[in-house]
C-alpha cells in the first residue's frame, strides 16, 4: 500500500473518532501530494463536530418542572394520609397553584369526596380574585351536577350569574340532566326554558338525549314522545344516538309498537343501530315469547361481538322449550359454544335437545361429544338423561344410569330422588338404587337442588317434586326454618301423602 493510501486511511479514522482528531490533524505536517492525486483528496473535508449550545432557560424550566412535579407528589401524599383535610392543607400551605388545585379536585372526585369540592373551591378562589372566572365555575358546577349534588350546583350557578357570567350549553345541559336523573322534571324544564328564553342558548341533541334517558328511567313514555316533538319543533334534529336511546327505553318498557316505529324511522334515515340496541330488542321479543321476531333479531345479534349473557341465553332457551322447538336447542347451543366455549350451560342446551325429543341416538351422540371433549358429568347431565329414560319408560337404562352415580363422582340432588320416586310409582323396582344411596349415606343428607332450572322447564317437576313443594309450603313457617330437611324426610312425607290420598 503506498504512502498516500495509508495517510488517507489514517486521516479518515481520526475524523470518525472525536473532536480531538481535528487538533491532531492541524498539528500534523502537511503531506506532499502529487498533482494527479490532488483531485481525489480535495473532496475530503473535516466535519465540524456538533456541540449542543448551553441553554440556561431550558435548564431553569427543567428544574422548575421537576420542582412542580415534586410539589404535586407531596400534595397527593398528604391527601392520601388517614383523616386528611384538604381545607386544612390549603390553609397551612397558604395557597395552591392552578395545577395543585385541580390535582386536589381530581383526587376528591376519584375518592368520591364530592361534598368537599365546593368548600375547597370557595377558599381557593377567594385567595386570588382573578380565579373567579367563567371556566373555573363551569368545571366545578359540572362536577357537582355529575355527582348529583344539585342543590350545591344550583347555588354555585346563581353565584356565577351574580358575578356577571353567563351559563354555557354545557352547564345548562348538566343542570337539566342532573335534575331529571333524580326525577325533578319540573325544575329541569324550568332550566330548559330559561336556557332558551332568557339566556338565548340553543339546546343541543345531547341536552334532549339526557332528558329522554331520564324519562325512560322513570317509565314516563308519553313524556318521551312529547320531548321528541319539542326537540323537532325547535329545529333540533334527532340523531342516531337519540333513536338508539328511544328503542332501548321502549324495549325495556315492553312498548313494542313504539320500539318498532322508532326502528323503522331509524332505518329510513339510514342511521346506525348500536349492538346494545339490537340486544335490547332481542330481549324484548324474548320476554314476550315472540319467536319469529326473536329469531330474526337473534341472527343479526350473532354478527356482533357483544356477549349474550347467561340470563339472555336462558330466556331464549326457555322460549324454544315452551314452543316445543327442541331441535333448535342444539343449534342454539352450537352457536353459543362457538362464542363462549363448551361450558356447563352449553352442554345442558345441547343434551336437552335430543332428550326432550326422546331420541336415544341423539342423546348418545351428544354424550360421545362430551366424552371426546373430556367434559365431566355433573348432576344436570345425569338428571337430563334420567328424566328422558323415565319419560320413555326405559327402566333398564334408568337403572344402569342411576347405578353409575358413585362411579361418575356425581352427587345426586332432590331432582334425582324425584326421578327415582316417580319411577317407583309406575312400578320400577328401586330397591337396588335405594340400597346404594343408603350405603353412601346420601338419604340422610340435607336436601340440595343443583340441577339447572332449564331441566325442570323442559321436563316439568313430576309427582314427587310437586308433592314436596305443596307439603313444604303448607308447613308452619317456624318448622320450615328450624328443621333441617333431609331426602329421607321428603320421601317419608310424600309416602304418607300418597297413602292418605289412596285411602280417600
Amino acid at each position: 500500500m503506498n504512502s498516500i493510501a495509508v495517510s488517507f486511511t489514517f486521516i479518515q479514522t481520526l475524523l470518525n473518532n472525536s473532536i480531538w482528531c481535528k487538533t491532531l490533524i492541524l498539528k500534523t505536517p502537511p503531506l506532499k501530494l502529487h498533482t494527479r492525486n490532488f483531485q481525489c483528496f480535495s473532496s475530503l473535508s473535516s466535519p465540524k463536530p456538533y456541540i449542543k449550545p448551553y441553554n440556561q432557560t431550558q435548564e431553569k424550566d427543567s428544574i422548575k418542572q421537576k420542582t412542580q412535579t415534586q410539589k404535586l407528589t407531596d400534595l397527593v401524599n398528604k391527601l392520601n394520609q388517614e383523616e386528611s383535610n384538604p381545607l386544612q392543607i390549603l390553609r397551612d400551605e397558604g395557597d395552591w397553584s392552578k395545577d395543585e388545585f385541580w390535582t386536589v379536585i381530581r383526587f376528591l372526585k376519584e375518592t368520591s369526596q364530592y361534598n368537599q369540592i365546593l368548600q375547597v373551591f370557595e377558599l381557593w378562589k377567594n385567595i386570588e380574585k382573578t380565579r373567579i372566572d367563567e371556566v373555573n365555575y363551569e368545571k366545578i358546577i359540572v362536577l357537582l351536577g355529575q355527582a348529583g349534588l344539585m342543590e350545591k350546583a344550583v347555588t354555585l350557578l346563581q353565584e356565577m350569574k351574580g358575578h356577571g357570567f353567563g351559563a354555557s350549553l354545557r352547564v345548562y345541559s348538566c343542570m337539566i340532566h342532573g335534575l331529571a336523573r333524580r326525577g325533578d322534571f319540573e325544575n329541569a324544564l324550568i332550566f330548559l326554558k330559561e336556557m332558551v328564553e332568557e339566556s338565548g342558548v340553543k339546546p343541543g341533541v345531547e341536552t334532549y338525549n339526557g332528558l329522554l334517558q331520564a324519562y325512560g328511567n322513570y317509565r314516563m313514555y308519553d313524556e318521551m314522545g312529547k320531548c321528541v316533538k319539542r326537540m323537532e319543533s325547535e329545529g333540533c334534529v334527532p340523531e342516531g344516538v337519540t333513536y338508539n336511546l328511544l328503542i332501548v327505553e321502549f324495549a325495556k318498557g315492553g312498548l313494542l309498537k313504539r320500539m318498532e316505529r322508532a326502528y323503522r324511522t331509524m332505518q329510513s334515515k339510514r342511521l346506525d343501530l348500536k349492538a346494545s340496541t339490537l340486544f335490547a330488542m332481542l330481549e324484548a321479543y324474548t320476554d314476550l315469547g315472540m319467536v319469529e321476531e326473536m329469531e330474526k333479531i337473534y341472527r343479526r345479534a350473532l354478527n356482533t361481538r357483544i356477549s349474550f349473557g347467561e340470563s339472555l341465553i336462558r330466556k331464549i332457551a326457555g322460549v324454544y322449550i315452551k314452543n316445543f322447538m327442541f331441535s333448535r336447542l342444539d343449534d342454539f347451543g352450537i352457536d353459543m359454544a362457538s362464542r363462549y366455549g363448551k361450558k356447563d350451560l352449553i352442554w345442558c342446551l345441547r343434551l336437552l335437545s335430543p332428550d326432550c325429543l326422546l331420541s336415544k341416538k341423539g342423546m348418545e351422540s351428544i354424550v360421545r361429544e362430551m366424552e371426546t371433549a373430556k367434559f365431566p358429568w355433573n348432576i344436570t347431565t345425569m338428571n337430563i338423561m334420567a328424566l328422558a329414560y323415565l319419560k320413555m319408560k326405559d327402566m333398564r337404562q334408568l337403572d344402569v344410569l342411576l347405578s353409575q352415580v358413585q362411579a361418575r363422582g356425581v352427587k345426586p340432588d332432590i331432582v334425582t330422588v324425584g326421578v327415582l320416586c316417580d319411577a317407583a310409582v309406575i312400578g320400577f323396582h328401586v330397591s337396588g338404587v335405594v340400597d346404594l344411596w343408603r350405603r353412601m349415606g346420601f338419604l340422610d343428607k340435607k336436601v340440595e337442588m343443583n340441577t339447572d332450572p332449564l331441566v325442570l322447564t323442559a321436563f316439568g317437576k313430576g309427582y314427587f317434586l310437586s308433592s314436596c313443594e305443596v307439603m313444604y309450603t303448607s308447613a308452619e313457617p317456624e318448622e320450615r326454618e328450624k328443621r333441617s330437611w333431609t331426602y329421607r324426610d321428603f320421601i317419608d312425607l310424600v309416602s304418607k301423602h300418597k297413602s292418605i290420598n289412596s285411602s280417600h
